[in-house]
């Protein structure tokens, strides 16, 4: 099933990278695609509880959903996960 999440702190390719590896890493999850231009993170997952399991991850690491709470402890696990992604892109 597809699923779209628009989330927060998205901001860079950086961002963009490190929701690709660490959601493409997930069981059950495939063809995801970031569009940093309306933050929104789409991709197919074989069930409902998975795409779940990939919304809760995208909030681990900082990119929480637009109806979730943004805090200050995300936004600064999102600008270590941008980091990263400039790293290792």
């Amino acid at each position: 099933m597809k699923t779209s999440i628009i989330v927060q702190n998205l901001k860079c390719g950086g961002c963009a990278n490190t929701i690709t590896s660490k959601i493409t890493a997930l069981d059950n999850i495939t063809d995801v695609t970031v569009d940093t231009g309306t933050s929104t993170v789409s991709f197919y997952a074989l069930s409902a509880s998975d795409a779940l399991v990939a919304k809760e991850k995208l909030k681990s690491i900082g990119y929480p959903s637009i109806e979730e709470d943004n805090n200050t402890f995300t936004k600064a696990k999102s600008i270590v996960s941008c980091a990263t992604g400039k790293i290792t892109s």
